[in-house]
């Protein structure tokens, strides 16, 4: 109804991402030094802490100093002498709460960074699957024994 405040648009609805990535685009580089400093510059980008604020929340994380300044290098491109170290990556991480960047460094081993909270559902799936080859299998020993058995009376005749 026009005007209506209450009612929910059931359309506008959208699932939310299981897994966070970077769009293609965002981070598409010649080399993976600037596959990375286009990670970070667009996590610090689509933050909405400055990054003087982004860098004491990622030297209280370690318990060291972190300048903005490394900050401004590490989303740098043209800086490849200064390319961000893991720990100061999971810093950032933690300072941002940009998953992407842990899922940045995944998928190049074919695996994902999904929330802890969907861990029993991937298990149980994983489970079902087990299953369903436990099934398969055992459909297969059932006729190989099947078979032997026809073939032992039939040859005892």
């Amino acid at each position: 109804m026009k005007g209506d405040t209450r009612t929910a648009d059931l359309l506008a609805w959208a699932p939310p991402e299981v897994v966070q990535t970077f769009a293609p685009d965002q981070v598409r580089a010649a080399s993976l030094r600037a596959q990375v400093s286009r990670a970070v510059a667009a996590a610090l980008r689509d933050c909405d802490t400055p990054r003087d604020e982004i860098a004491a929340a990622m030297g209280a994380y370690l318990g060291e100093p972190v300048p903005k300044t490394a900050l401004d290098g590490y989303a740098s491109e043209a800086r490849e002498d200064h390319t961000i170290s893991v720990l100061r990556l999971m810093a950032l991480v933690h300072a941002t709460g940009d998953v992407r960047l842990l899922q940045m460094l995944a998928e190049p081993f074919h695996h994902m960074v999904v929330d802890a909270r969907h861990q029993e559902a991937i298990e149980e799936i994983i489970d079902l699957d087990r299953r369903d080859e436990v099934a398969e299998y055992l459909d297969g020993l059932e006729r190989r024994i099947e078979a032997r058995r026809r073939r032992r009376r039939g040859g005892h005749r």
